[in-house]
């Protein structure tokens, strides 16, 4: 591994620890928040979203729902309506062969006229599963089954409820306060219906305690299970997967059953609801997992058909019963998405940051709609949560402090270079002043004076050219003591700026210049940073004041900012002697051997030059400095006006 390649990889390990660690703290904040339940209620109302964003289902033709309305409760003149209409309704259904009546009506006391005539139907017909409560209510009440219904035609119609007072669980099976174990209307219905499919009920295989048809396990709610914290798992309860769509059931009245106003094929073989779908009554579920006209107020009858469904429906045509990951995988994944958010505002800029966290999120949340079409919750919020403050909120606290360190590293630059100079000044520049003034007491000077005098010019020169270069990140570029542009200004302006302002200066050899040709056109600068811009004007400004000081004898300047074909090119003319035409051997090495207590280090490549490969580099570009015909130089750097997609 290069030592270059090692200080890059140290650089960057010190840049994500600064990153990290407030990263980590975001990450760890969700991972806290959403251990003591702090996201719960976001969570489920983000379950309750993606299931009702579904496609719609076709109708369960296997349940059909018998409702009793607001005009059937007028016409009876009567409620709670009376045994004897619920026994004819339930003798006249029994005439189109169903496979199952469930009475999702709690009927412990009789309600006259025709209560001998329901005790009979209980008492004959093995077919009907009624309802009753076996859980207390907060006053400690139950409400007792039909007494001539047989108890394992019973089934209890308790639901277990979220904080919010919506549904998203089914409870399947519970003991009473005398420790007795009870199925659920629910479970009930569909035990019964697919018996006549000769699928009978069993324990489970990976979980022994959880219910089981055939190889479909209906596996338990845990108190964690996926967004619940320290949730009531009380009972053998399943998550609800309820279906989607505005008509998932077949509904019928009272008055089209007593009329005879159905299709004998809607009803044989099918599982029969009745129950009460009357806003008066009161018997109303709540769901905001499914799409109806009330949203989130559905009829009873309606949500246990939901319940009923999800297991039969499992069962016979595989449709997913909703599942969770692990907790350790949960985990995993929210953290992974907490480091993506932190990756991002690492490698990205606002600009691009604010469209990548909106691909990002969008694909979060293209992927939870995805799981849960395939019966998979899986943890949505959280993950968001810690991709979003990681990738906006914590770089616009990094952005701030990046802008605190680098001011703060700019005066310290400012006070390293001013150190330098008062170094060079209090030997070097105090020692060659002494051989100037030696040189110039002779009666025939060396050839070398002018040499001397330009290195003294040089020296100063670079020391001004160091200050300049001291700039802010801000977005201004500093060319002169009291001059700054404004880097957001379109490109062709800031450089003929830079154009004007460069000639101005004291230079040797811009006194002589008789003709200057300028193009400045407007450049694409739409995948230029701010630091490319600037760099660009750095270039232009270097490349004039090489004019200045070494073109000798320029007469014609030749400036040139445009576009060529699929280039984009500046191009700095001259015409005169220049670099181009200096001896081969450099005034340095000439004062080096005559003066040795002068230090003079040579190099290949000018800092300048150096400068200019590394931009042209970084904008997919080349940089040319070349001869011109007949005589002086042409500096040229040119890059394309697309940035190329490896870049």
């Amino acid at each position: 591994m290069s030592y270059q390649l090692w200080k890059t990889l140290q650089a960057e390990l010190k840049i994500w620890r600064r990153s990290a660690l407030p990263g980590l703290v975001v990450i760890v904040g969700v991972v806290l928040v959403r251990l003591t339940g702090g996201l719960q209620f976001l969570e489920l109302v983000a379950l309750d979203q993606l299931l009702r964003s579904r496609p719609s289902e076709p109708t369960d033709e296997r349940i059909v729902i018998v409702g009793i309305t607001e005009a059937d409760i007028q016409r009876a003149k009567t409620y709670p309506i009376p045994d004897g209409v619920i026994a004819a309704l339930i003798n006249q259904l029994q005439t189109y062969q169903p496979a199952v009546i469930g009475l999702d009506i709690v009927r412990d006391l009789p309600v006259e006229p025709g209560h001998a005539a329901l005790d009979s139907v209980f008492r004959t017909q093995a077919n009907v599963i009624g309802a009753e409560i076996a859980l207390p209510d907060r006053s400690g009440y139950t409400v007792a089954p039909p007494p001539a219904l047989p108890p394992e035609q019973v089934g209890f119609a308790d639901v277990p409820l979220d904080g919010d007072g919506y549904q998203r669980r089914s409870l399947l099976g519970a003991h009473d306060r005398q420790e007795e174990y009870h199925f659920s209307f629910t479970m009930q219905v569909a035990k019964a219906y697919l018996a006549t499919k000769g699928i009978e009920l069993n324990n489970g295989i990976r979980d022994p305690e959880a219910m089981r048809f055939d190889s479909v396990e209906l596996t338990r709610v845990q108190p964690n299970t996926g967004g619940y914290v320290k949730g009531d798992a009380g009972g053998n309860q399943i998550l609800l997967n309820v279906r989607s769509g505005r008509q998932p059931f077949r509904v019928l009245s009272l008055a089209q059953i007593q009329a005879g106003q159905v299709d004998p094929d809607w009803l044989r073989g099918k599982m029969v609801l009745i129950g009460v779908m009357s806003f008066s009554a009161k018997d109303l579920a709540s769901s905001g997992a499914i799409v109806g006209i009330d949203p989130g107020r559905i009829h009873g009858v309606e949500m246990q058909a939901h319940a009923i469904s999800q297991i039969t429906s499992a069962v016979l045509d595989n449709r997913p019963l909703l599942k969770v990951w692990g907790e350790g995988w949960e985990y995993l994944w929210i953290i992974s998405w907490g480091v993506i958010g932190i990756s991002l505002g690492r490698w990205l800029r606002p600009g691009r940051l604010l469209l990548a966290l909106a691909v990002v999120s969008g694909s979060l949340i293209g992927l939870s709609y995805g799981a849960i079409l395939l019966g998979w919750w899986i943890p949505l919020v959280p993950a968001l949560l810690g991709l979003v403050l990681n990738g906006a909120g914590l770089t616009a606290a990094l952005f701030y402090r990046h802008e605190q360190e680098l001011r703060s590293r700019l005066e310290e630059r400012q006070f390293v270079i001013q150190q330098i100079f008062d170094a060079i000044h209090s030997e070097p520049l105090q020692l060659l002043s002494k051989v100037l003034r030696e040189e110039q007491a002779q009666d025939q000077p060396s050839p070398l004076l002018s040499d001397l005098q330009r290195m003294k010019q040089e020296i100063y020169a670079i020391f001004g050219s160091a200050q300049r270069k001291v700039f802010d990140e801000a977005g201004n570029l500093q060319l002169g003591g009291e001059i700054e542009f404004a880097l957001q200004a379109p490109l062709h302006e800031l450089l003929y700026r830079v154009y004007i302002n460069t000639l101005e200066r004291d230079l040797p050899h811009f006194s002589h210049l008789k003709f200057k040709i300028v193009q400045f056109e407007p450049l694409d600068t739409q995948h230029l940073r701010l630091e490319h811009k600037r760099a660009l004007c750095r270039f232009l400004e270097e490349a004039l004041c090489n004019v200045g000081k070494y073109a000798e004898g320029a007469t014609r300047l030749t400036v040139i900012c445009q576009r060529e074909d699929n280039q984009q090119v500046i191009r700095i003319t001259d015409n005169g002697r220049g670099l181009a035409g200096v001896a081969a051997e450099m005034p340095e090495q000439s004062l080096a051997r005559k003066f040795p207590q002068l230090k003079f280090k040579s190099s290949r490549a000018g800092m300048g030059t150096q400068l200019a490969e590394n931009l042209a580099r970084q904008l997919g570009g080349s940089f040319r400095r070349y001869p011109n015909n007949p005589k002086g130089l042409v500096c040229e750097l040119t890059w394309p006006k697309q940035k190329r997609w490896w870049r």
